[in-house]
């Protein structure tokens, strides 16, 4: 993968990550609630850091597409993989990296919560191998359906 793979970011920033861990240490002042929020946040960066560069770079772009468009869901680790939580905790939308089982591509997932309904059969898992600003404009609106 190349950086024209995943459009001009080839990961976050240095800034980027110092913000993220900022807004974790917030979410903990504010008491057992953040302080819940805040630990999954990190442990999703955490993760997400852990990853092989072409999934990471994927991984990030994920995460910032859900916390920009779906923000009142909770990030978390679930089996291992960058996850997110509504309110019940239940896990709308995952993110499994291509290393995690030695597989070939990554996967953007939706568990039951999410309302992707359609009929009586839709996708709710889909491959991911490189990020694209047509790739991106489908992950809004697979998250912006799945939460509303």
């Amino acid at each position: 993968m190349t950086s024209s793979d995943v459009g001009e970011s080839t990961g976050f920033s240095a800034e980027e990550r110092a913000a993220m861990r900022e807004r974790a240490a917030e979410l903990r002042a504010e008491g057992r609630k953040g302080a819940k929020r805040a630990d999954g946040l990190t442990a999703v960066l955490d993760r997400i850091a852990e990853m092989a560069p072409e999934d990471r770079a994927l991984a990030e772009r994920v995460h910032v597409v859900v916390t920009t468009h779906a923000g009142h869901l909770a990030p978390k680790t679930w089996y291992g993989m960058p996850a997110y939580a509504n309110a019940e905790g239940k896990v709308v939308v995952f993110f499994q990296d291509a290393g995690k089982f030695g597989t070939r591509y990554s996967t953007l997932g939706f568990n039951d919560a999410a309302t992707l309904d359609d009929g009586d059969l839709w996708p709710v898992s889909f491959a991911l191998r490189a990020w694209s600003p047509a790739v991106e404009e489908r992950v809004v609106a697979l998250v912006r359906t799945a939460t509303a």
